[in-house]
């Protein structure tokens, strides 16, 4: 095994969820072993009853650290390591039902996470799904991780939400919002944080220069005015002072022909999209990358990746859940970690 691998701190997510199965998997898997050292914030109980529902199993290696004992001083030098943490529920919580006990412990999770990322213990975060509802009945006041993530960092400037796969890169300028606010909010200024954001994560990846294309908010690209004012009030001049920075950035696009290229064999005219709101980025982008895309917030101290698909309660437990995105999560963040 490779010397000096980052360690990787991986949530188990809802668990009641396709996470702690997603987790499991990770753990066994030869290649995320030789990329990184995963430290899995769970539960042992948890865990044993999805393996045994799921016909999977805890790998020989794996070394149990009770929460209460983390961080420990003698660790051994190879292996994944299961953080268990206590959860009263782990002998009588059903699979696939929304639960307020999964959305508080996988807030708990998450923070002994970022606490331990910044503490110096781990290089990166990558999480498993969460339940949005099962977080809101629990009383975590967080419409998702992204939200969540920039609370717990005390980031000062609000993370952008972006998704990657080899093939197409996307990022957000609003995060989870109602459409009819989302005009509001567009704001020059923080849409150009935005374009430098996925300009300088996309060059990492990348490996040189990349364009950016800017979606347009209204149809037409809002045709000088006459459907809507965004273009000319907050996407134009955001990317006229991207490329005063020096950032390849064009646009708006016309967001009903942006993407036509996905369609043919014609080469990706952009490395990276920035799209105004949720599903116009994530129509095209599930599109392309449905199994395999990356979910990564840019503008955190920390690295941070997640599967880009959510708690799958219909296949919770079952051994059916595709661990693709998962890895390619693993992956990505042990690029990022290397490329910082």
């Amino acid at each position: 095994m490779p010397k000096h691998l980052p360690h990787m701190a991986l949530t188990s997510g809802d668990a009641a969820g396709i996470g702690p199965e997603l987790a499991l998997r990770a753990m066994s898997n030869p290649d995320v072993a030789s990329l990184c050292r995963l430290l899995v914030y769970g539960n042992l109980a948890l865990m044993r009853r999805v393996a045994e529902s799921s016909g999977l199993r805890l790998p020989p290696d794996l070394t149990v650290i009770p929460g209460t004992k983390w961080p420990s001083e003698h660790l051994p030098a190879t292996g994944p390591i299961l953080i268990d943490t206590t959860f009263e529920e782990s002998a009588s919580l059903r699979p696939g039902m929304v639960n307020p006990a999964c959305g508080a412990l996988a807030f708990a999770w998450i923070s002994m996470a970022v606490r331990d990322i910044r503490a110096g213990l781990a290089d990166a975060l990558v999480t498993a799904p969460i339940n949005k509802e099962a977080l809101h009945d629990a009383g975590i006041p967080f419409p998702g991780h992204t939200e969540m993530l920039a609370s717990l960092t005390g980031s000062p400037e609000a993370p952008c939400m972006a998704f990657y796969s080899p093939e197409l890169f996307v990022s957000l300028a609003t995060i989870h919002t109602p459409i009819a606010k989302v005009p509001a909010l567009l704001d020059a200024a923080a849409l150009a944080r935005v374009i430098s954001l996925t300009e300088e994560t996309c060059e990492r990846l990348r490996g040189r220069r990349p364009r950016i294309g800017v979606l347009a908010l209204n149809p037409h690209a809002g045709e000088n005015g006459l459907f809507g004012s965004e273009e000319q009030e907050a996407i134009m001049p955001a990317i006229r002072a991207a490329q005063i920075a020096g950032i390849n950035a064009e646009g708006p696009l016309v967001p009903d022909t942006a993407f036509t290229w996905l369609c043919s064999d014609k080469p990706a005219p952009f490395d990276a999209y920035v799209a105004m709101y949720h599903d116009q980025g994530l129509i095209p982008f599930k599109m392309r990358a449905f199994d395999t895309g990356v979910n990564v917030t840019l503008g955190l101290p920390i690295i941070r990746t997640s599967p880009d698909h959510g708690t799958a309660f219909d296949l919770a437990w079952q051994g059916k859940a595709s661990p693709a995105s998962l890895y390619g999560a693993i992956k990505l963040a042990a690029r990022l970690v290397k490329s910082r």
